[in-house]
């Protein structure tokens, strides 16, 4: 996959829930960091799927992520055993991941599309677990699978490709 691109891309938002967040390792950073990935998604044209675990017990997406695509409620840790998420997700573009929590959700998630020969890239500036080892456990074993492990300034650059797109320094406000 080596560079990602705007126009091959979604950006997938896995489980940012209000009951999960504060358990979560740095978990105010990883949804600021989703805010900047949605904000340029959105800049850029790219289509946003979001998902939600067990919403009952967990809770809706954090308000600073709600609204921002279409949420697929799931109970699977698998968001590919919904068959709504394979769907929202058709087609062979490029998977940008990010989300909760790295070593469930987002790690299964993320197993089952490469499986699916999907070309997966998860941010990790973006991600997280409630333990840091988790995280780093479920980034590695994703890229010895085949994912790309980026950063969320690493998406938007390569989203953006050139200082003359004519978004550049809409976007570059995201990064600063």
């Amino acid at each position: 996959m080596p560079l990602l691109s705007a126009s091959d891309s979604t950006l997938v938002l896995i489980d940012f829930q209000a009951r999960l967040m504060p358990a979560i390792h740095e978990g105010a950073a990883l949804v600021a960091h989703a805010q900047r990935l949605v904000a340029a998604a959105r800049l850029l044209g790219v289509p946003i799927v979001m998902t939600e675990q067990n919403p009952a017990g967990l809770g809706s997406t954090v308000p600073e992520l709600a609204g921002a695509g279409p949420v697929i409620a799931k109970t699977s840790f698998d968001a590919c055993v919904e068959g709504a998420f394979l769907e929202a997700l058709a087609g062979d573009g490029q998977l940008v991941l990010c989300g909760c929590e790295a070593h469930v959700c987002l790690g299964q998630t993320a197993l089952s599309l490469l499986a699916h020969r999907r070309r997966v890239a998860v941010v990790q500036d973006a991600s997280g677990s409630r333990r840091p080892d988790s995280k780093d456990a479920a980034l590695a074993r994703l890229a010895r699978h085949g994912a790309e492990i980026v950063t969320t300034e690493m998406v938007i650059f390569e989203w953006l490709r050139d200082a003359a797109h004519p978004r550049f320094r809409e976007a570059l406000k995201l990064v600063k």
